[in-house]
């Protein structure tokens, strides 16, 4: 890095994010995909989430990828560029397509919800190492990547190998899982993700896709699955997340410090986005050099911004009204219920934010 905090004639930044994001139509009332008459368009991308949020909460932010050289393209760029990323190393691809989707307005985890995706052959399916600004991706604190990009295509997923490779002036690399079983063209995604998942510095992973993966069970055995990150966080959904981070000690069987974190009771609007915002908070709070637990109830109170909300980004708390939270004590903690809106107050007092439901 020079004395201009450049690397190699690129701005150093906060966080890069690389990955693909697409228009997103989200329905104007619930019901099957055939009964609903209109659509509001959005935006959507696991990476790109990370990003907006992170820029959000006053972090410097890079999105990293592809698009089509069509109106679609044109409206992520702008979308994305609106919360204050940084979005000049997007390459347009005037031979492919920007990918979209369509979803009903049901839970995701619902069997009602349906998701229409239109991503195959899109501009950023064709990523790869000759074709994207991978001097912009190393010129930051922190480069977050997901195993969705992985299972794009084949060059995607030498480029994420090219990323995570070791090597000197290699960033911070955050790696959440993301397993999508329909994404991948064959049985090799589970495997290819534990690769790529030991590569990373820090892991985000869900409880349930663990499971659905590599049939682990408990934090302990993804620990053991994953022996070389620095930081490990297993998200147990509403329950809560646990992280642990080996860079420090203190633990008799030696793993480093580890934090349990449940999650605060949200009023919830829809699911989309939450994963994506709560590797934001906790990313934010690792770039400020919190501790573990901070870490945490601030990627579940990001996690909430997300939760309250329709679509997959949410305006998050602003700095002095999160770290306010995150410092409660674990009574007040576990009594924080959180509805609409709740980002919107900044001079609220303790008994309008936590409350008895």
């Amino acid at each position: 890095m020079t004395a201009d905090g450049s690397r190699n004639g690129t701005d150093v930044v906060d966080v890069a994010a690389l990955g693909e994001s697409m228009v997103t139509f989200l329905p104007s009332r619930p019901g099957r995909l055939a009964d609903v008459p209109s659509f509001e368009r959005a935006i959507g991308g696991a990476e790109s989430n990370v990003a907006c949020a992170l820029a959000a909460a006053g972090h410097s932010a890079r999105w990293v990828s592809r698009v089509g050289a069509d109106g679609f393209g044109d409206h992520l760029v702008a979308a994305i560029g609106s919360y204050g990323v940084d979005v000049t190393s997007v390459r347009r691809d005037p031979d492919r397509p920007t990918g979209v989707y369509f979803r009903t307005a049901g839970d995701r985890a619902g069997d009602a919800h349906e998701v229409a995706y239109y991503r195959a052959g899109s501009a950023a399916s064709a990523m790869a190492v000759g074709n994207v600004d991978t001097a912009a991706l190393h010129a930051c604190r922190v480069l977050h990547l997901s195993g969705i990009t992985a299972a794009l295509s084949d060059d995607c997923l030498e480029l994420l190998r090219e990323l995570t490779a070791p090597g000197p002036g290699r960033p911070l690399v955050s790696f959440d899982v993301n397993f999508r079983p329909g994404l991948w063209r064959d049985a090799d995604g589970p495997r290819v993700l534990l690769e790529l998942a030991r590569r990373a510095d820090i892991v985000f992973v869900g409880h349930d896709e663990a499971r659905q993966a590599w049939g682990l069970h408990g934090g302990r055995a993804v620990l053991d699955a994953l022996p070389e990150p620095e930081i490990v966080v297993v998200k147990q959904g509403p329950g809560g997340a646990t992280a642990c981070d080996r860079n420090t000690e203190g633990l008799e069987d030696g793993d480093g410090t580890a934090a349990f974190v449940r999650a605060p009771k949200v009023d919830v609007v829809a699911h989309v986005g939450a994963g994506d915002a709560f590797a934001a908070g906790f990313l934010s709070a690792t770039l400020r050099g919190l501790p573990v637990r901070d870490r945490l109830r601030h990627g579940h109170l990001m996690a909430a911004a997300a939760l309250t909300v329709p679509g997959d980004l949410a305006r998050p708390p602003v700095r002095d009204h999160a770290d306010r939270l995150a410092a409660l004590d674990e009574e007040a903690w576990g009594r924080l219920r959180l509805g609409p809106g709740w980002t919107t107050r900044t001079t609220a007092g303790d008994d309008e934010e936590v409350r008895t439901p």
